[in-house]
């Protein structure tokens, strides 16, 4: 299995984002390393495009992001916004 993310990056991501490195369980830390994950896969696809499980790999990270910036928004709507906002998501 490949390694996607150095440990380093990751918790850097958690730290930004997660409030602690190790809080890797926050809704808002995974939303954010699953963002980065969509980038990174994203501009996989721009050079590979018959790499259909790469595209598979996308579209479940988009879903599952979808879910959890939508339980997000059900729990703490100023969280939801300020994190969309920070990463660039909506337009």
């Amino acid at each position: 299995m490949a390694v996607y993310l150095p440990k380093e990056k990751k918790e850097e991501i958690f730290a930004e984002f997660g409030g602690a490195a190790n809080n890797t369980g926050s809704v808002e830390g995974q939303v954010a390393l699953f963002t980065y994950r969509i980038k990174s896969l994203s501009e996989h696809l721009q050079t590979n495009h018959k790499d259909h499980a790469c595209r598979r790999t996308l579209l479940s990270l988009v879903g599952k992001r979808r879910r959890l910036l939508q339980y997000l928004s059900k729990k703490d709507i100023t969280k939801y916004r300020s994190l969309i906002e920070k990463l660039g998501i909506r337009k």
